[in-house]
């Protein structure tokens, strides 16, 4: 068994990801309201965000060399980062007070340097692919290390798309904001192979001006 597993964004009219300030506070209210067990994040999407909402790295700290004390209901983040592209970047997800800890999924080619660094810093890791990530076989991971039921991904496209490619997306839920970005568009679905069909399964104008729609792949 899999997790059921939630895409989860927010866009323009016009399907972007990018090139317009989302409301963030009703996107997490929304992502929130799935229960997640589990948040899916690419390593490019955290280092962006850090890049682009931090204010330089701060140093790492005592406690940032071992796990959190949190409570058990938070989700864990689990990043993607076979690349180790966020060696020394990390202390900053786990410091976020509303995830349990963060996990990391490296590949078979992941330098021994960036397994030692986690090693050090008590982070749990799970080989799962050769080169790049098996996202079926790290579904199947949470699900039997971590008892996961339900998987959200609000991540870029790449995860996002690659999921929907590989027919693992249980529903689809977009919140869609007032604005046209145009010929500077990111579009969401721009890497899709394939045409599923979808269910929509929910709609509902929020705040008046926000269209929140809920699908359900048909492709199963």
């Amino acid at each position: 068994m899999i997790p059921k597993v939630i895409l989860h964004n927010s866009i323009s009219i016009d399907g972007s990801l990018t090139g317009f300030e989302p409301n963030m506070g009703l996107h997490y209210r929304l992502a929130g309201s799935f229960n997640p067990d589990i948040h899916l994040i690419g390593s490019n999407t955290i280092r962006q965000g850090i890049e682009l909402y931090g204010e330089g790295m701060p140093p790492e700290e005592e406690n940032d060399f071992k796990k959190p004390d949190r409570k058990n209901d938070l989700p864990y983040w689990v990043i993607i980062d076979t690349k180790g592209i966020l060696q020394g970047m990390l202390h900053t997800c786990r410091r976020f007070e509303f995830c349990k800890d963060v996990i990391i999924v490296v590949s078979e080619t992941t330098s021994q340097s960036y397994l030692d660094h986690l090693k050090e810093r008590e982070y749990n890791w799970h080989i799962a692919g050769k080169e790049h990530a098996d996202l079926k076989k790290v579904l199947k991971i949470l699900s039997d290390t971590y008892k996961a039921k339900t998987v959200l991904t609000d991540t870029g496209r790449i995860l996002g798309n690659l999921l929907i490619n590989q027919d693992l997306v249980d529903v689809i839920s977009l919140l869609i904001h007032p604005v046209i970005v145009g010929n500077e568009s990111y579009n969401m679905f721009a890497e899709i192979e394939r045409k599923p069909k979808l269910k929509l399964f929910k709609q509902e104008l929020l705040e008046e001006e926000y269209i929140w729609l809920v699908y359900n792949p048909l492709m199963k």
